[in-house]
């Protein structure tokens, strides 16, 4: 009897422990050197290269998790999983690790050096600074005008219903953390956004958890253009992926910190730290930036023009994390992108 209630906590111990998703893993192992466990929404294989030149100068073993933002914020809000450091592209959801006393406070001469909107608190810091693009197949629009800001994207697809039919993507935002992020500040920057999404939705919309994702179908041609997609990666792909084009709107430009922070569960936060100081310095390492394709925070660059509209860290991003602002705006993008 008492081993089989044994047997049975166990198994729901597992099932507790594997709640959250993870998507890849990776280890990269130092004989002999303390472990740097990362729970992280870039993907391996561009930041593949931060570790390997990490690791030449610090003698710390890695183990690199990839999830999507949100099952970040699963792992790390509602499970407690034990990660030193957690790296995301969804800004509101660190800022409510933080905010919620999640995070460990941390300060360096390299984080000192960061510009004033690139952390807060001394608890999240900013290593990157990227777009959100529109991406097209580049033989579909050999014959049509590329939209250039949201009114012409929207009298596009008006347009030419025939042909963007089911060949559209962009991100689920009940899924995607960064995606949600995105959708909430155009709704702040723009009145054509409910628009915009409501024609999108008439079109039969494809919806996707991640960047990566919508631009390998645009690629093959199965989507025509793919909405909210990180430019990083869009641009890095450029390469290798002949017929895409990368579009920044001329209205505005919603330009996302990708953060980093210490959790609470942080088992080797000094060395969290050392990978916190690298990741802050990125800047000074062109030949990183140009393997990854990470812009850099650079305090200079991507200041508010008007059409650059940067995503600052700070309380102001929880206010859609609220449950009933939160619930009512996916109704309002459910209604709009799943129209039956």
């Amino acid at each position: 009897m008492h081993l089989a209630c044994l047997a049975l906590l166990l198994s729901v111990a597992a099932t507790v422990a594997a709640a959250f998703e993870i998507e890849e893993s990776r280890s990269y192992p130092v004989p002999g050197a303390m472990g740097l466990r990362i729970l992280s929404t870039a993907d391996a294989d561009v930041f593949e290269p931060i570790i390997h030149a990490f690791q030449a100068r610090h003698n710390i073993a890695i183990h690199y998790d990839v999830a999507s933002s949100a099952q970040v914020m699963t792992a790390l809000y509602e499970e407690d999983a034990q990660y030193d450091l957690a790296i995301s592209s969804a800004m509101d959801l660190q800022t409510k690790l933080a905010n919620d006393g999640l995070a460990r406070t941390y300060s360096s001469d390299a984080t000192a050096l960061l510009p004033p909107w690139a952390k807060w608190r001394d608890q999240i810091f900013a290593f990157t600074q990227e777009p959100a693009v529109l991406v097209l197949n580049a033989a579909a629009f050999e014959t049509l005008e590329v939209p250039t800001n949201r009114e012409g994207l929207i009298t596009l697809l008006r347009d030419h219903p025939e042909v963007f039919d089911g060949r559209i993507g962009t991100y689920d935002v009940r899924v995607s953390g960064a995606g949600y992020l995105f959708a909430t500040q155009d709704s702040r920057n723009t009145e054509s956004y409910w628009r915009m999404t409501e024609v999108m939705g008439r079109l039969n919309t494809r919806l996707y958890c991640c960047s990566s994702d919508m631009i390998d179908e645009v690629a093959s041609g199965r989507l025509l253009l793919a909405y909210n997609v990180l430019g990083s990666y869009a641009r890095a792909r450029l390469p290798d992926t002949p017929g895409v084009l990368v579009v920044e709107m001329d209205d505005f430009v919603s330009v996302m910190l990708r953060t980093a922070l210490i959790p609470r569960t942080a088992e080797a936060p000094e060395a969290a730290g050392l990978m916190i100081d690298f990741l802050a310095n990125l800047r000074l390492r062109p030949e990183l930036v140009a393997q990854t394709g990470l812009p850099p925070v650079v305090s200079a660059s991507r200041e508010d023009t008007g059409v650059i509209r940067p995503i600052r860290l700070g309380p102001g991003l929880l206010v859609f994390l609220d449950r009933m602002r939160r619930d009512t705006f996916l109704r309002s993008w459910v209604s709009s992108i799943e129209q039956e």
